[in-house]
């Protein structure tokens, strides 16, 4: 898996920052003022910091940019840059600072000094998540060294939120491994066995297999599997970190590919398929991130793992499946299929734990990605609190988040000759009516929110946070969710 960045937190130390060898990063107020470690650097480059800080260079800066000086006189450092950001700056603004300092990287080795400043956590963050690079599959490369010293006054005083922000990250990465790799590595089987690893930090992981799940009267999420050679998986994830209150349940759909069946998806474009698994893909790293963190909050993650190929045995168009929950789902169309697991396993999660709140997360619907582009994930909710809290704690983070709306007169499009309901409607609304299906497998009184996330979770593009490919979008908000509203606070669930 891909490691993070090395990160070392020591006292400032003017002798070693002027030995340094790597690269030095100076973090500099707007109007330019220099503090005891600017001066240091000042007077060993005999005053070039000082003109640099003078000119018009330096004005232009925009804060949270960063301006590199390479192989400055009576330094031992590669280079010395000088990152413009004020103490009082934003968590978004230092975050954001912090992907610069990354991009601008002409060393493995860093040594980030300051005087005084009470961000540093978040000025990690941004340089580690913009550090990710996923390699497993290539075959003559390796992780680049990244090698981090964090030196200030202040700085040992911020270890331990540094330590859990760390964490939070570790969760990250394993959603943009898991997200990104390909099909026939990450198959249900491997998939399955990944997360059992989790209990080694002190989860307790169960894994549901095809027999107990025909049991369990799981035929939606089995018939979308029943085409694969690969079983059909259900993977529970518990950490009780609280009290004895209920836990808050995370629900994902974990489709590792997804050829849409029967109802075969054009060829051009299918190999980014292997991101369907996208909506499990963030409820693993969310649950290793508070194992990792010691989250003192009961969560439970459950996970349908399953794989949709087109064969003799595939489910077909106009077949008839009954649900865990009872009710019966005319197929119309075998590409619609994440819905079909999420039906089971939002059940059965209900049934089994009685969660204070659920939320599942799956790469739902193209619909979703026209209306929102891959900026927002979509939230469909039926509780005023868990959406408001959510797209709060997923602002926080710069995670983009829109709510969308749920309303009875989307049900008519859902409705069946021959069973209790369709998967699909038509054209109008795909992603709504999408969820509208999934509300009706959430008890009334269960706070539940529905995140499509199927414009977020895979981009073809670098963001501000993120290279190409898998995102780990809604690890840090749902992690986020969790410690301001469910942490040590078990009668805080959310309410009309």
């Amino acid at each position: 898996m891909t490691p993070l960045p090395k990160f070392t937190i020591s006292e400032l130390d003017l002798e070693r920052l002027q030995g340094h060898e790597g690269q030095v990063v100076l973090l500099v107020q707007e109007d330019g003022r220099m503090d005891a470690v600017a001066r240091r650097i000042n007077k060993a480059t005999k005053g070039a910091l000082a003109r640099f800080l003078e000119s018009k260079g330096f004005d232009d800066l925009e804060s949270g940019k960063v301006m590199t000086l390479s192989y400055p006189t009576g330094l031992m450092a590669r280079a010395v840059s000088v990152a413009k950001i004020n103490r009082n700056a934003t968590q978004g603004e230092v975050r954001s600072c912090g992907v610069e300092i990354t991009k601008a990287s002409v060393s493995e080795r860093f040594v980030i000094a300051f005087g005084k400043f009470k961000r540093i956590s978040d000025l990690i963050e941004g340089m580690a998540l913009r550090n990710y690079e996923y390699l497993d599959q290539k075959s003559d490369a390796a992780p680049k060294p990244f090698d981090v010293e964090v030196m200030g006054p202040d700085a040992l005083e911020q270890k331990t939120e540094i330590e859990t922000t760390l964490a939070v990250l570790e969760g990250v990465f394993f959603t943009r491994d898991l997200t990104n790799a390909p099909a026939n590595i990450l198959t249900t089987s491997h998939f399955a066995e990944q997360l059992t690893a989790l209990s080694a930090l002190g989860l307790e992981v169960e894994v549901l297999e095809e027999a107990e799940l025909e049991k369990l009267g799981m035929r939606t999420l089995l018939c979308v599997g029943q085409g694969s050679d690969s079983p059909s998986k259900v993977v529970v994830m518990r950490w009780n970190g609280g009290g004895e209150e209920a836990p808050f349940a995370l629900v994902g759909k974990g489709v590792v590919f997804d050829t849409g069946g029967i109802s075969l998806k054009p060829a051009a474009g299918m190999e980014d398929m292997t991101m369907d698994m996208g909506g499990a893909g963030v409820v693993a790293g969310v649950m290793k991130a508070l194992a990792k963190r010691g989250a003192k909050a009961n969560v439970v993650g459950v996970v349908g793992l399953v794989e949709n190929m087109p064969s003799g045995n595939a489910v077909r168009p106009g077949d008839v499946i009954k649900s865990m929950k009872g009710d019966t789902v005319e197929v119309i169309n075998t590409d619609a299929e994440g819905r079909l697991v999420l039906a089971d396993i939002l059940w059965y999660t209900q049934e089994r734990f009685a969660p204070s709140g659920m939320i599942n997360l799956a790469t739902l619907t193209g619909a979703i990605i026209i209306g929102l582009g891959h900026e927002m994930a979509g939230v469909f909710s039926n509780n005023d609190k868990l959406s408001k809290d959510f797209i709060t704690a997923a602002s926080a983070e710069g995670e983009g988040a829109w709510r969308m709306p749920l309303a009875p007169a989307y049900d008519k499009m859902l409705k069946s000759r021959i069973a209790d309901m369709k998967n699909v409607g038509t054209r109008a609304a795909g992603s709504i009516t999408a969820a509208q299906f999934l509300q009706r497998f959430v008890k009334n009184d269960v706070p539940w929110a529905h995140l499509d996330i199927a414009g977020v979770a895979s981009i073809a593009s670098e963001s501000v946070f993120a290279p190409k490919g898998a995102t780990g979008w809604g690890v840090r908000a749902l992690n986020r969710l969790i410690a301001d509203h469910y942490e040590g606070k078990g009668e805080d669930a959310p309410r009309e």
